[in-house]
């Protein structure tokens, strides 16, 4: 049971302090030990010592301040204010009570931070609130903002959830790990709706749930969740690798369906997956169609979501640890690594995936310590899909674009909306002169790209017609 794990981590955490009054509260929430203290400062400046615990422990931990010692959330926000400069430039702050949390949105992260997290350390001290910090963007966007309000409004219930889901993930393991089983549920000889199941005497953890877009009756276009190796009230938790449908489209229904786990992605994964899964159910409802869930749904996948940076390792199960890596593919995108077992097996799981370097996203970093077990995308796979390098690539596409423009014609791209289209108008390389200065614009049903994304060249190619040191001919009117 997870108590009898629960016990023996309060048992050792008040053995290991200093002062066992230092903690009022330890409880599993998700992945992670929450130390709660009437006290955080004296945790907090005392780094080495939670380090120590958290290496006896064998869990990450996180200390937040008891409830009861949190400063007025008004008095905090001056406090705030005071303490970081105002060239960091605060545009909101906000206050989650149920996790001890202050939210504070800036455009220059550093100076909020401080050297060293010296600033964080201080906020801690003077209001007893934890600091999260995060950058306001350029760009003001209304999914972003969705996200964050259901995380606020919803936080007494995502604690609740996420201690539940703390505490299956440190069940006391009642079957040893000697084997590993792997079901494909879609994506196998086919592109889309990747659905993977990774079955232990243990535990069941899903890779992926998505959806096929091309087709419209169910049993082309769904996983086999009918399969008898799923069961619904068995499933640890669901890795997404990354946001595009063929991925991460079904995951609401696994919400309809029952499911009451976690979701484990990167933070970009999240959000692109909440828009895509959001325009997913506008398309069906234009198009006349039944959706498989509803937007309920959605905001339950958004609540139960545990994101995870690359690099960080966790545990999902009490026999899987899990550490994603950059995959090189979309924003976010990621590479699941599973370490099975106590040194059993070790599984790589790719999603789609990137080694080329673009002008917008590193290549694949697929470091792991050790490996048996690879399953690897292969849309491009096959022995006749050689492509063109990025720079032949480049030349071709500003040359037709430049053949185009000189005609005053209209290039139109009719590329995927998150990623390819995102990374045309950053392909083509304006420092070296050759592409026409053109305008660029997107249709308004894309708002990642607004306002419209244009290139110019830092100069006109020699043999370019004076037409094209303007708009080309093109009339170009403004979008809301």
């Amino acid at each position: 049971m997870a108590n009898d794990e629960l016990k023996q981590v309060r048992k050792d955490v008040a053995e290991f302090l200093p002062n066992s009054s230092w903690v009022s509260e330890v409880e599993f929430e998700g992945p992670v030990l929450v130390l709660y203290s009437t006290t955080p400062e004296l945790l907090v400046d005392n780094g080495n010592l939670v380090r120590e615990l958290a290496k006896k422990v064998r869990k990450r931990i996180i200390v937040r301040a008891d409830e009861s010692v949190l400063k007025d959330e008004k008095e905090a926000e001056e406090i705030i204010k005071s303490i970081v400069p105002e060239d960091a430039g605060i545009t909101r702050i906000s206050f989650d009570a149920d996790a001890g949390e202050v939210m504070i949105d800036a455009e220059k992260l550093g100076l909020v931070i401080g050297k060293a997290g010296s600033t964080l350390r201080q906020i801690t001290a003077e209001t007893r609130w934890t600091p999260n910090v995060t950058r306001t963007p350029p760009i003001r966007s209304e999914i972003m903002e969705d996200i964050l309000n259901t995380l606020r409004s919803e936080s007494k219930d995502r604690k609740k959830i996420m201690r539940k889901i703390g505490r299956r993930i440190y069940r006391t393991q009642s079957n040893s790990t000697d084997w590993v089983r792997l079901t494909f549920l879609g994506g196998a000889r086919e592109v889309g709706r990747s659905c993977e199941l990774v079955s232990t005497p243990e535990s069941l953890i899903m890779l992926d749930c998505g959806v096929n877009v091309a087709y419209q009756e169910n049993s082309r276009a769904y996983p086999y969740l009918n399969m008898p190796e799923f069961a619904i009230d068995k499933l640890d938790g669901v890795v997404v690798s990354h946001a595009h449908l063929d991925h991460s489209g079904f995951i609401p229904y696994l919400y309809k369906y029952g499911y009451e786990g976690p979701v484990y992605c990167t933070p970009p994964t999240r959000d692109l997956m909440t828009l895509l899964q959001l325009d997913y159910l506008d398309i069906a409802m234009k198009d006349n169609k039944d959706a498989p869930y509803t937007k309920a749904d959605i905001k339950e996948t958004i609540k139960h979501t545990i994101p995870l940076a690359y690099g960080d390792v966790r545990d999902i199960a009490p026999d899987i640890r899990l550490t994603l890596h950059n995959s090189g593919h979309i924003l976010g995108s990621a590479i699941a690594h599973l370490h099975v077992g106590d040194g059993l097996y070790n599984l790589a799981y790719t999603g789609d995936f990137k080694f080329d370097k673009t002008r917008l996203l590193p290549p694949a970093s697929p470091k792991f310590p050790r490996l048996e077990g690879l399953i690897m995308e292969s849309t491009y796979g096959g022995s006749d899909d050689m492509q063109q390098s990025r720079i032949d690539a480049e030349r071709k596409f500003i040359s037709i674009v430049n053949e185009t423009t000189r005609r005053g014609g209209k290039v139109l791209i009719p590329v995927l909306s998150v990623g390819r289209t995102i990374r045309c108008p950053t392909n083509a390389p304006p420092a070296q002169g050759i592409l026409c200065r053109s305008p660029w614009w997107r249709p308004a049903a894309w708002p990642c790209l607004r306002p419209p994304v244009r290139i110019q060249a830092l100069r006109n190619p020699p043999h370019a017609r004076p037409m094209c040191s303007g708009s080309c001919g093109i009339p170009c009117a403004p979008i809301a």
